[in-house]
């Protein structure tokens, strides 16, 4: 005789009731798997943090050059009016007219103010050595007192732009005499 009191009550279906699933597999099995894939996900979240910081960062520094060097064609149209200003003065010096010359003085003090302010820097290299990535040699000129490769004379300054080239100086260069 079989005892059917622990036996576990038919569903109203007469079928026997079936047994979990997770009382056939072993807990620690199904833990070392859970915590596998929590380690997983928390791997794909930290490069996906990552990668994020690297897209903002990356998005930052092109926003700054485009801030930076948007502006670069107008300055290189400023550039002419400085060399316009300048030219006037020299001519205003030759023929004295004091106000004139005061006024293209006064005026281009405001535009070198202006330059400043917008990042634009003169490059004027009168007595410093050649410098072919800031300078351009219009003629090599012997001299028996400057060293070789040096900057004898300014015949148009140089402009940059934060740091950037917007026209090389062009200069005469000394060469050794011979």
């Amino acid at each position: 005789m079989t005892d059917t009191s622990k036996a576990e009550p038919a569903d109203p279906a007469g079928n026997s009731p079936a047994q979990p699933a997770a009382a056939t597999a072993d807990p620690s099995a199904e833990l070392a798997a859970a915590q596998a894939k929590a380690q997983d996900n928390w791997n794909q979240y930290l490069r996906a943090v990552a990668e994020m910081e690297n897209y903002r960062k990356r998005l930052e520094r092109e926003i700054d050059n485009a801030r930076k060097f948007a502006i670069e064609r107008f300055a290189q149209e400023f550039v002419t009016v400085g060399d316009a200003l300048e030219a006037g003065i020299a001519a205003g010096a030759a023929n004295p007219g004091p106000a004139l010359l005061e006024g293209a003085q006064a005026t281009l003090r405001e535009l070198h103010r202006a330059f400043e302010k917008g990042g634009i820097k003169v490059i004027d290299p009168q007595g410093q050595p050649f410098d072919p990535a800031w300078h351009e040699a219009m003629i090599a000129q012997e001299s028996a007192t400057a060293p070789p490769n040096t900057v004898l004379t300014v015949v148009q300054k140089g402009y940059a732009l934060n740091g950037r080239l917007l026209r090389p100086a062009r200069v005469v260069v000394s060469k050794p005499p011979g």
